[in-house]
């Protein structure tokens, strides 16, 4: 009797908290080929600020190592996912716009970002209407990089889109685009490795709110409302107390969030 009232209480204390999940386990969606901020290691692991994120908002809620688990899933199905209730939670650096915010819920922004376009060194090629007039611009599908494309330039240029941004540049390297466009940091990343060797970002960063939204956010199901909750309040804590600071310095050079005491 003991045992039925003990176990009565906990699903009552992980309904109450909006951790009822199949199988009692929270499941943290990312896409996993998104480097730096979320990738698949070697053996398997998924790793990238965005997982690291994730660890550190799933131990500020409380919840053990066999509570919760990262899945991958692939951009395209991210929130045809999060709707199907095939995970919880989904941080993967997306953005927040309007568009997207009638179909989940979004917490608090747990950084900012920026585009920029990528280009073999040496092209004469332009970021303006004239200079990218006739060209091939490419970037991954469903992102705000497209939507940027299509509403500044797509009567100009032919939009090819991607599964990735690995993808993507790796077409502008075997020269099958004039250009790439992408968050800045992935571009930037991109550029550190030897497939970048030979290419260059080119023009101002692209940092129109139109397009680029309020941020990046984690998104929920909208009915999972004291979920987002208890997400916004420990994404609050860790950036209060350092930790996310920390965690983002291990990968980018220069501050992704505004933080109040530099």
């Amino acid at each position: 009797m003991k045992k039925s009232i003990l176990f009565l209480t906990l699903v009552f204390f992980l309904a109450s908290t909006g951790l009822a999940t199949a199988g009692g386990v929270l499941k943290f969606a990312t896409e996993g080929a998104y480097p730096p901020f979320n990738y698949v290691k070697a053996n398997g692991t998924p790793a990238g600020f965005d997982v690291d994120i994730i660890h550190a908002l799933a131990k500020e809620m409380g919840l053990g190592k066999a509570d919760y688990k990262v899945v991958i899933q692939d951009w395209d199905g991210m929130i045809p996912g999060l709707l199907a209730k095939k995970f919880d939670v989904m941080v993967a650096s997306m953005s927040i716009t309007k568009e997207r915010k009638k179909a989940v819920a979004f917490t608090n922004p747990y950084y900012y970002e920026t585009g920029s376009f990528l280009k073999k060194k040496g092209s004469n090629l332009k970021i303006s209407r004239k200079g990218l007039k006739g060209k091939t611009i490419g970037t991954q599908t469903a992102t705000i990089w497209g939507k940027y494309l299509e509403g500044v330039y797509g009567d100009i240029v032919k939009i090819k889109y991607y599964n990735s941004t690995q993808d993507h540049n790796l077409d502008l390297k075997a020269g099958r685009l004039d250009a790439a466009l992408a968050n800045s940091f992935v571009m930037v990343k991109w550029l550190q490795t030897d497939k970048g060797q030979g290419f260059e970002i080119v023009g101002k960063p692209v940092s129109d709110k139109k397009y680029i939204g309020e941020g990046i956010g984690i998104a929920v199901h909208k009915g999972d409302k004291k979920l987002l909750q208890e997400l916004n309040a420990a994404l609050a804590k860790i950036i209060r107390n350092g930790l996310h600071r920390k965690l983002a310095r291990k990968y980018f050079p220069i501050d992704i969030y505004p933080y109040k005491n530099k």
